[in-house]
């Protein structure tokens, strides 16, 4: 009887200690209520969906809105149209600087890179054939077909188009920009990259250009897709090339009727801002220190298949808000 009862209160202790460790745990983990709106670079997608996932794991109740798109689209939609985001995110941190600071924001944070590849599926035309030596010869074949997003609207496209002035000099072809602009028609230019997935899965376009990231986090879900790598000279992706990469230039719309931006070709590195006309700043604040940890945010999206930068901030650092300023140590 005896023994039954030291059994018993044994069951009882660990269901006790177990209760007691899932509420400590949880103790002073204060849950979000309300709402958070996220515009981000539509190359982000994959990366801010998991972040996501897991904040949402500490914060079920929270409801968080992300708006995708190229990142001087949405940029604009916060500027010109005063839509509201409590964080927005750019594929091109001088997006944030030339369109939002700063009547719009006042600070600007680099956390994440990316490179330039040509993307395509096993159905392509001359897949056997394409590599990093002779892609371009590949693409101005008359019966090929490829895109690339609109510059106007997205940071890829004009990232595209200034890798055609880089190859023209890399490959010593005169006339390669202008051939490679020339046979890439309206229609094979969407508003944001990752709308070209769908062209190469229909095999309506044979290539695309495309960030590495979205590129491999296809390739991983699907083995019909496939990338080539461009050389680092022209990819866009390290910092040894950019005197060079700045000789490159395009000619952008700025937010005054008939303005124009020209734009140097550099690395590419992403931006986070939180725009003043946010309305949920402290879920903001808490979802920035979510994802600038290392053991979370960050490692979350370079599992995702985007590479991560050192966290800098590269605008606005006596206005970044207190709660972030530990990121200035």
């Amino acid at each position: 009887m005896l023994n039954r009862k030291l059994k018993n209160n044994s069951v009882v202790l660990v269901i006790l200690t177990i209760f007691f460790l899932i509420n400590i745990s949880s103790f002073g983990q204060e849950q979000l209520q309300g709402e958070l709106a996220i515009y981000h670079a539509g190359s982000l997608t994959v990366p801010v969906a998991n972040l996501i996932k897991e904040f949402k794991v500490s914060h079920p109740n929270l409801v968080i809105n992300t708006t995708p798109g190229g990142s001087r689209k949405i940029a604009r939609l916060v500027a010109e149209t005063g839509q509201k985001a409590d964080i927005l995110m750019s594929a091109d941190y001088t997006v944030i600087d030339t369109l939002l600071i700063p009547d719009h924001a006042n600070w600007n944070i680099l956390f994440a890179e990316n490179s330039m590849v040509i993307m395509y599926t096993d159905q392509s035309r001359y897949t056997n054939e394409i590599n990093e030596d002779n892609w371009y010869k590949i693409l101005l074949k008359e019966e090929v077909e490829y895109g690339h997003s609109e510059p106007n609207a997205d940071p890829c496209g004009y990232r595209s188009v200034l890798v055609f002035q880089l190859a023209e000099n890399y490959y010593q072809q005169e006339g390669l920009n202008l051939a490679l602009l020339d046979h890439c028609p309206k229609k094979n230019i969407r508003s944001k990259s990752v709308e070209l997935i769908s062209l190469l899965e229909t095999g309506v376009l044979d290539y695309a250009f495309e960030y590495e990231s979205v590129a491999l986090q296809h390739q991983l879900k699907d083995e019909k897709f496939r990338y080539i790598k461009l050389p680092k000279a022209i990819d866009l992706s390290s910092l040894e090339y950019i005197e060079d990469y700045a000789k490159a230039t395009v000619e952008l719309s700025g937010t005054e009727p008939g303005e124009t931006i020209t734009k140097k070709a550099q690395p590419i590195v992403y931006g986070i801002t939180m725009p003043f006309n946010g309305e949920n700043r402290e879920n903001a604040l808490d979802f920035l220190k979510f994802l600038f940890d290392k053991n979370q945010g960050l490692k979350i999206i370079q599992d995702s298949g985007q590479p991560i930068h050192n966290i800098e901030v590269v605008t606005g650092a006596d206005q970044l808000p207190s709660e972030l300023c530990y990121l200035l140590k």
